[in-house]
């Protein structure tokens, strides 16, 4: 009886190591909630039905539809801002500008795959220790911690060069 225990218990543990190794996309940041993502949800203006079906433009992608013609704007006058600085030819001259600039030695138009196959594999490298998943352990924090900024350190760096900081929130490890 105790081997047929002792070699079942074996078995659970072998099968656990195994699952462990498992080439999955990792998934570092291991957060289980049960609550709804307020952010995810965006109330939307009631659906009109149209008089004739065939006068209907062609659907565009990235185009408006005809119960919310400019939900940016929308969005702009609920937070209190000026929703015409979201549909003036001013703005959208900034951004051309700005987009000109971001892309003057060229662009990559595959940047968003790259991007992402290359995540993937970091996120394959550095995707905790045994038992971190074999408990669901977040490691997140731990494997992107070299690619984060020391914001505080930044704040000193720009003050001693003499740039112009506004305040910022003291660092607990000083204070």
């Amino acid at each position: 009886m105790r081997a047929i225990v002792m070699k079942f218990g074996l078995s659970v543990v072998a099968l656990g190591l195994l699952s462990a190794c498992a080439d999955e996309d990792p998934k570092l940041m291991n957060i289980r909630t049960d609550t709804p993502d307020e952010f995810s949800i965006m109330p939307n203006k009631p659906l009109e039905q149209p008089e004739d079906y065939a006068a209907l433009p062609a659907p565009t992608p990235g185009g408006t539809n005809r119960a919310d013609v400019n939900p940016q704007a929308d969005a702009v006058a609920a937070l209190g801002g000026n929703p015409e600085a979201v549909t003036s030819t001013r703005a959208n001259a900034g951004e051309g500008t700005l987009l000109a600039h971001a892309q003057r030695y060229g662009a990559n138009p595959n940047i968003r795959q790259v991007l992402a196959e290359e995540d993937a594999e970091y996120r394959r490298e550095n995707n905790g220790r045994l038992l971190e998943r074999l408990f669901n352990v977040s490691v997140y924090y731990d494997s992107y911690a070299q690619q984060s900024l020391d914001q505080h350190r930044e704040l000193d760096r720009l003050r001693a060069a003499g740039v112009y900081t506004p305040s910022a929130p003291p660092d607990p490890e000083r204070y």
